[in-house]
């Protein structure tokens, strides 16, 4: 367990599904180059009568029922060690808590993230349809949490590539890029920084005709652009001087770009709400259009 005055560190999700499982070992993997320590959280089944766990957990709980559960709780989580195990040094490995949830898991999590340093949670857990993109404790943490989330999906995650991380200019996005550059640094990664002038779906049509701008006020604007992206990196380059940093400035339909992007890359970093968000929402459509359709780990940046 976490004591309640312990930093729990990477915190994961885990339940035993694939997808689970390939989040512990991004996780345990995550946890050693921070050298932080890694929390195995586990959000124990609901009773077969659909009562909360808590309920169950009880004297009152059926005997078999609690022994059943107690097993199955001490199967995955002593599974989840072994794949600890298995994908880190004995040197490097970093302390491992367990973390028993009987209640709601994502409400539970969610307090969790209050002093993690990240959540990593599998796109799909148990109980998720196949053609769900997204299982519900995916869904509540990208939309809730108080840490950065990363997303796994049931992949094999790549170790080479870029760091691609998703430029704004919103508060968001300063949180995306910082922690985008720490990525890079950890793992000698390339850091691509795509900045796109805005994040309409404007068509695929040459960019005077709908701009109405003349060659040279076109030139202008992108050289505008490209300063302004540079502007917005300079202060982090300083911070992280070993990171090698690509710019990248496009036009419009940012998410599409993220999207293809992340073909090359090894991790993708987006702000959970960009400029054309208000301070209330949970999630923007970049954010949610790349979460969805990207393939390789994806980090959203939540504020605190």
């Amino acid at each position: 367990m976490v004591s309640e005055t312990g930093n729990p560190g990477i915190v994961v999700a885990i339940d035993g599904s694939p997808d689970s499982n390939e989040a512990i070992r991004w996780a345990a993997r995550e946890a050693t180059m921070r050298k932080v320590a890694l929390t195995l959280a586990h959000a124990a089944a609901p009773s077969p009568g659909g009562a909360p766990v808590l309920e169950w957990t009880g004297e009152s709980a059926p005997a078999e029922f609690r022994e059943q559960l107690g097993r199955s709780v001490e199967r995955i989580l002593a599974d989840a060690a072994k794949i600890v195990e298995s994908t880190t040094d004995e040197d490097s490995r970093p302390r491992v808590n367990n973390e028993v949830i009987t209640d709601a898991p994502v409400p539970a999590l969610v307090e969790l993230s209050t002093k993690a340093d990240m959540v990593v949670v599998g796109s799909r857990g148990h109980g998720a349809l196949e053609r769900v993109l997204l299982g519900s404790v995916s869904t509540g943490l990208v939309h809730h949490a108080h840490c950065p989330v990363a997303v796994i999906r049931n992949e094999p995650s790549p170790r080479e590539g870029c760091v691609l991380v998703g430029v704004d200019g919103s508060p968001v996005s300063e949180l995306a890029t910082a922690i985008a550059f720490d990525e890079a640094s950890w793992r000698g990664a390339e850091l691509v920084a795509l900045y796109a002038w805005t994040d309409a779906e404007l068509p695929d049509i040459p960019m005077r005709e709908w701009t109405g701008t003349t060659r040279t006020s076109w030139t202008a604007l992108q050289s505008e652009a490209e300063e302004t992206l540079a502007e917005r990196l300079a202060g982090y380059r300083q911070r992280c001087p070993d990171v090698v940093v690509r710019r990248e400035v496009v036009v419009n339909r940012p998410a599409q770009h993220l999207v293809e992007g992340s073909e090359s890359a090894q991790l993708v970093v987006v702000g959970s709400h960009g400029r054309g968000g208000f301070a209330g929402m949970l999630l923007g459509s970049v954010s949610t259009a790349v979460v969805h359709a990207v393939r390789t780990p994806v980090i959203v940046a939540r504020p605190r």
